[in-house]
């Protein structure tokens, strides 16, 4: 805090541009190293807690909606089979179109995205990163995104946690009680794989198992970045769907 204020007083302004890419120790995504034989890759998927890795072809593909960024699977990968890269896993629009968030993020969105923020049963680290996007240094506000406390006020749901048994109900009136169109959002490894605490009698699943969900956001927690680039993405794609109507 001492240093944040020493910065304002020093630079007057602190909020930094939304990169999606972050030190040299991020684990971001993985980078697959070809040319090696199909035995390497099988000790990176059999190392992964969450079996977000499957070899097709002898070769891996990741699931970024499961992956909870460990680095288990580099750990234990043959002759650097697997690496770390600091790029950020944007977010996956996942419904209308299959189509890949873009790298840079519009300075002024065409409209604003209000939001409700549900813990469907997180660990709340997903929930601390969020409250980072409102600190000077991300500032959400900027981009037109606000969270509100009604979901009668909302265009989009996020999801952080796994769905818990005992939040199911709650997870299913928020969403009834938005106005039409509203988009869902799968924030976290948790929320949008649900492989994280396995199969139990307290875990429903996914939020996908419950409501249709429109963005997925990777990351174990995703960076407060991430998060804005998705929330970008998530306003440009509601105001399409308003044009429709």
């Amino acid at each position: 805090m001492l240093k944040m204020i020493e910065a304002i007083l020093a630079k007057r302004i602190v909020t930094e541009d939304i990169k999606t890419t972050g030190s040299k120790r991020l684990r971001g995504r993985l980078q697959v190293v070809h040319g090696k034989d199909e035995y390497s890759y099988t000790e990176c998927a059999a190392a992964c807690p969450v079996q977000a890795i499957t070899l097709v072809g002898g070769k891996p593909e990741i699931d970024y909606k499961k992956c909870i960024f460990c680095g288990k699977c580099v750990e234990h990968c043959i002759n650097g089979s697997l690496q770390h890269t600091n790029r950020e896993v944007l977010a996956e629009i996942i419904s209308d179109v299959q189509i890949k968030v873009e790298e840079e993020v519009r300075a002024k969105l065409g409209r604003s995205l209000h939001v409700r923020h549900l813990d469907a049963g997180s660990c709340n680290a997903c929930d601390f990163e969020m409250g980072a996007m409102s600190n000077p240094v991300y500032d959400l506000h900027r981009f037109g995104i606000v969270f509100v406390a009604s979901p009668r006020h909302a265009d989009m749901l996020m999801v952080t946690g796994v769905v818990t048994r005992n939040l199911e109900q709650a997870l299913r009136r928020t969403y009834e009680a938005m106005p039409e169109p509203r988009l869902v959002m799968a924030c976290g490894a948790c929320a949008a794989g649900g492989a994280t605490y396995g199969s139990t009698y307290a875990i429903v699943g996914k939020v996908s198992d419950i409501l249709p969900v429109d963005i997925a956001v990777p990351g174990c927690p995703p960076r407060p970045s991430a998060m804005i680039v998705a929330l970008c993405a998530a306003a440009d794609l509601l105001e399409k769907r308003m044009q429709e109507e």
